[in-house]
């Protein structure tokens, strides 16, 4: 055998957990068997924006696949009431034992018909995958319990089967049903979604992002595009004032401050003691949603005057502002406020905060970037995401790739580099991981915020007018502009262009936006460019619903092929639980495998074969006595 000296200080490596000839032809029969296993199931989720309940409800029912499965299994065998029972009964076990409790309807029958249901469709999911990757899904307390029902075998004398039935009337004898049944149920949840993708935008608009945070760290396999709202917490953490400015700013615009207050213990008790005194006619929230506007468009204003290469000088409105006539110009046209009292608003020097302001300010940034709860979030951020992610031969990103007038990729000047395509969406998140971990450059940080709101920001896509719907009595002036790429998107060799540059193979490839809602009740499809783009931003946030007329979009990618996943607007938990009311979802099968994908054709596959040759490497390493065995 011919090996490199580094090779071979590998080779020893490995030698230490495989340390014998056994030991390697083991791996190596385990892992080709791997490869021939079909592939687990992905679920695509964007724009959750703090809508807790549905989020929880479509990660509870793996987005239809568990009804899917229960129909599928149970068909023949129960009713559709019976079968809807079921999946709530796996959605939240604990809820529902307690409710039928309450109704006398929880006998030993019912756990023993529910508890063989359960481990019934428990094994129809382990069943595509190994039984050491089942094992290490086992709930820990009754690991050897659910693994010895789930391979049950037949057998000539029913032996089995005799075991089995004692193992269940002993659960349920010595009060454990209820215990058990939540175990399964955990366990049927986990095996229907292998890997679960957010694309972007978990925070703002709805209340409790903080709680979906909670649940996606617990989550055993997920990763994160970061969305605009995203970055804009992220920049927050940083210290980046003008972030800071606009969390607060959504956050009372949608009445959501407990998030900051009980959450993340940010005291807004600066804030709204300097709107009151600074605003004594308005009332207290409206006063502070002022003074924080007011603050945010002059610190915005500081970055957009440090920073020329972001080419955002068209947003620098304050020293616009006619005090006195009550109008502010625009690009040469003048246009009236809707409010005509700016007391801190110094027309010499527009973009100087009051001494009252700077001190509120101070106070925040302290605040947010103290807060041990925002930095725990944060810092899962960071762990899990970036700009994009290729997966599986996928390309997933929550905003654009910024593109020309012309279709081509938009260049951006940054540290006196030119930065297009993938090299300025690789650029832009190792900025944000320098703003967060590295030596707190002011550029850096504020680059958090270009990332937020910038006319060429990959999260962005579009020139924000914020200070217009703030204070502009005319309409047509809220239009906000979008990036040349979403007129691009549509074209299927616009979207091949971008997985080439991404070194993707655009015959098989797909993009997978979030970002922008789907106007389904005005005839809009999330499919674009012969099915070669993907947009799942339906309308989870229910201040979408009107406009887009459902609930969102998720994706499926399983082994058979990718289908969309439509839901109507969810009710409630108590309606769940109640009534069995699943969200109402329908799918649609839009590309088909013609050959059942497998492990061996994704990503951790690739992985698999590299590791085969370098055990094969060291199998011959041993034979040849190149390598002791131990």
């Amino acid at each position: 055998m011919d090996l490199t000296d580094e090779k071979l200080k590998y080779l020893r490596l490995l030698a230490v957990k495989y340390p014998s000839i056994p030991s390697v032809c083991r791996e190596i029969i385990n892992l080709k068997a791997i490869l021939n296993l079909p592939k687990g199931t992905e679920h695509f989720m964007s724009d959750i924006h703090g809508e807790y309940e549905a989020f929880y409800h479509i990660m509870n029912n793996a987005a239809g696949v568990i009804k899917e499965k229960v129909d599928m299994i149970f068909a023949e065998r129960m009713i559709p009431r019976e079968r809807q029972e079921l999946c709530t009964l796996v959605y939240y076990p604990m809820e529902k034992i307690k409710l039928l409790k309450k109704q006398n309807a929880v006998t030993p029958y019912w756990y023993k018909m529910n508890l063989k249901n359960l481990t019934e469709l428990a094994k129809f999911l382990s069943s595509k995958y190994t039984r050491s990757k089942v094992r290490k899904a086992l709930p820990s307390e009754f690991s050897y319990i659910i693994d010895e029902l789930l391979h049950a075998q037949q057998d000539e004398d029913n032996n089995q089967y005799v075991y089995h039935e004692k193992i269940l009337d002993t659960i349920i004898d010595i009060d454990s049903a209820d215990a058990f049944i939540e175990a399964l149920s955990r366990l049927i949840k986990r095996l229907a979604v292998d890997h679960l993708h957010i694309v972007g935008d978990i925070y703002d608009r709805g209340p409790s992002a903080d709680k979906i945070m909670d649940l996606l760290i617990t989550h055993h396999s997920v990763d994160i595009e970061w969305g605009n709202h995203d970055i804009l917490w992220m920049g927050a953490a940083c210290g980046n004032e003008a972030c800071i400015a606009n969390v607060l700013r959504n956050n009372l615009k949608y009445n959501n401050i407990e998030i900051l207050e009980n959450t993340y213990a940010i005291s807004l008790r600066s804030l709204t003691l300097f709107a009151e005194q600074t605003y004594p006619d308005m009332k207290p929230m409206d006063a502070a949603l002022k003074a924080i506007s007011v603050i945010l468009f002059k610190m915005e204003g500081q970055i957009i005057m440090r920073h020329p290469e972001y080419d955002m000088v068209d947003r620098l409105l304050l020293d616009k502002i006619d005090k006195e006539r009550g109008v502010v110009r625009i690009d040469g046209q003048e246009y009236e406020l809707n409010d005509h009292y700016f007391p801190t608003l110094n027309v010499n020097d527009a973009y100087v905060l009051s001494s009252e302001e700077q001190h509120v300010i101070d106070d925040l940034r302290a605040a947010f970037v103290n807060s041990h709860m925002l930095r725990k979030h944060v810092c899962f951020l960071y762990e899990k995401g970036s700009t994009y992610m290729c997966y599986n031969g996928n390309l997933l990103f929550h905003g654009c790739i910024p593109m020309t007038e012309e279709g081509e990729f938009a260049t951006m000047k940054l540290d006196g580099r030119d930065f297009k395509g993938k090299e300025y969406m690789d650029y832009a998140a190792k900025v944000a991981r320098r703003a967060f971990f590295g030596n707190f450059s002011q550029s850096d940080i504020d680059f958090m915020w270009y990332l937020w709101c910038g006319k060429k920001s990959p999260l962005a896509g579009r020139t924000m007018k914020t200070f217009e719907r703030t204070f502009v009595v005319d309409k047509s002036t809220y239009d906000e502009p979008k990036n040349p790429y979403y007129r691009y998107y549509q074209q299927e060799k616009y979207c091949i262009k971008i997985l080439h540059e991404f070194g993707l193979d655009s015959s098989i490839a797909h993009i997978i936006n979030g970002h922008t809602p789907i106007k389904v009740s005005k005839g809009e499809s999330p499919l674009k460019a012969n099915n070669r783009l993907i947009v799942i931003d339906g309308g989870f946030c229910r201040a979408y619903q009107k406009t887009t007329g459902i609930a969102g979009y998720t994706l499926i990618y399983n082994s058979h092929g990718m289908r969309l996943k439509a839901h109507q607007p969810f009710e409630s938990i108590a309606k769940v639980l109640e009534e069995n009311k699943d969200i109402e979802s329908s799918s649609n099968f839009f590309e088909t495998e013609a050959e059942r994908v497998m492990v061996k054709d994704t990503d951790n596959g690739k992985e698999i074969k590299d590791t085969i040759n370098d055990l094969e490497l060291l199998l011959g390493a041993y034979r040849h006595g190149i390598i002791v065995t131990k």
